[in-house]
């Protein structure tokens, strides 16, 4: 058992921002937790500190198109050849290498846990690995080595569009059917140690997998009632506009239809819904995953959080394409992009937020045992330093963190108990980086 004295820690159940915070730790969680302490043997631990940070959706790969994408005009979809180049060249070594580095980027920035949504299955022609879970294992190693936990979201991908069969880099995305899929899941659940590493089961959105083959992605999940399910959900017009040409109704009412709509969902972006999405997606308690910075990279648009969360929904945050790998401005941004659609101020307070990016976030992913700073929780803990330019003089409380704070502002992370990350690692983070990213664009040229 470790003594830390947190300096100040946010406590929520115990009236938000305490001071002189006593926890204990052992086997990887806080066996106590006792604010306003003056023990005679703790660790100090100064600065702000706050719960691990969940970062519900992410692309690995996609770090490797940050600074280029965005060097000229087009919209979602030219941004997505460029995402295919990417796509149809990484093998498993290449894809451990790059997903380590990106996760200790995450890391750095106080995240320690990450869903990984996951469609790089197979070899960029389509037939499988030897192992054919040799992608999705290099995600899980990837995480082990950088010291966070990961939900790999194994995805279902089967079309181009509405029944359209899987063309380009698509066919590595493709297990061919459900069944096959499933099964492939199946394996690799079996591969995982769950005490770092967790599956759930994604459909990539309803684009990419016809109607015909929605009930039987349902049944896949019935004798699987903790599994995390996710999708992608009305990220572009264009995919609402061919989901009601191909059945009629919007994507939400759609998945609602084949009963995938439920507690254990979560729906990434929900940017373009109508009012009876919000209605469906509010009474199903889901949970919606915003990505503010790759939506306002993307051009995607700005989604109804409130709207949302007043209907009953759960908010979530994650970096998605990892434009930016920063939890504290994906915080602001969900209220700072409120403001810009209504022109008013105030929709989301700090302490919502912070909810968010912790017991909310670690809870969509699988993992309702983190994301909070208590007795039997995971020992996870992220120190802000509330002196730098930014943070200085801003109260030392949850506005800190949410409104104030950056990555660059965390000085040590711990997770499970372990310090994962030290004051001084981002250089080292940065050159792994520069390397893996360097050795990406390499094979494509």
């Amino acid at each position: 058992m470790t003594a830390y004295l947190l300096e100040r820690a946010w406590l929520p159940e115990s009236g938000g921002m305490r001071d002189d915070v006593l926890v204990e730790v052992e086997d990887g969680r806080f066996t106590a937790v006792t604010p306003d302490a003056d023990p005679a043997r703790a660790v100090p631990v100064r600065g702000l500190v706050v719960p691990g940070l969940a970062n519900t959706h992410s692309h690995a790969f996609h770090r490797a198109l940050r600074g280029r994408t965005q060097r000229g005009r087009g919209t979602f979809w030219t941004w997505r050849d460029q995402m295919y180049d990417v796509a149809a060249r990484l093998d498993p070594e290449a894809y451990l290498a790059l997903a380590r580095a990106t996760y200790r980027e995450m890391a750095a920035a106080g995240i320690t846990c990450v869903g990984e949504f996951h469609y790089l299955h197979h070899r960029p022609d389509g037939t499988p690995y030897d192992d054919p879970n040799a992608m999705g294992l290099a995600l899980v190693e990837a995480a082990r080595q950088a010291g966070i936990r990961v939900t790999v979201l194994d995805t279902l991908y089967l079309s181009s569009g509405f029944g359209a069969p899987a063309e380009g880099v698509q066919v590595r995305y493709s297990d061919g059917s459900v069944a096959r899929w499933a099964a492939r899941v199946a394996g690799l659940e079996a591969g995982v140690d769950p005490a770092a590493a967790r599956v759930g089961r994604a459909v990539h959105s309803v684009r990419a997998v016809a109607e015909t083959e929605l009930a039987a992605v349902a049944a896949t999940m019935r004798d699987q009632p903790s599994q995390p399910f996710h999708v992608h959900l009305s990220e572009q017009v264009a995919e609402n506009e061919g989901c009601l040409a191909a059945s009629g109704v919007t994507p939400a009412r759609l998945l609602d239809r084949h009963g995938l709509l439920h507690d254990r969902t979560t729906l990434v972006h929900a940017t373009h819904l109508t009012d009876d999405d919000i209605h469906l997606i509010g009474a199903a308690r889901a949970h919606v995953s915003f990505c503010p910075t790759t939506e306002r990279d993307l051009g995607d648009g700005i989604g109804p959080s409130r709207r949302l969360r007043d209907a009953g929904a759960r908010l979530t945050l994650g970096s998605d394409s990892h434009a930016v790998i920063d939890p504290f401005e994906e915080m602001r941004a969900v209220e700072l992009d409120e403001r810009l659609a209504t022109q008013q101020r105030g929709h989301w307070t700090a302490a919502e937020l912070l909810a968010a990016a912790t017991t909310d976030g670690h809870a969509s992913l699988g993992w309702p045992d983190a994301g909070a700073i208590a007795v039997g929780r995971r020992a996870d803990l992220v120190v802000i330093d509330p002196g730098t330019p930014r943070t200085a003089g801003t109260g030392r409380d949850e506005f800190t963190a949410v409104f104030a704070a950056a990555a660059e502002d965390v000085r040590r992370v711990m997770a499970d108990g372990r310090w994962i990350v030290e004051d001084g690692d981002r250089a080292a983070i940065g050159r792994e980086l520069d390397d893996a990213v360097t050795r990406t664009w390499e094979a494509l040229a």
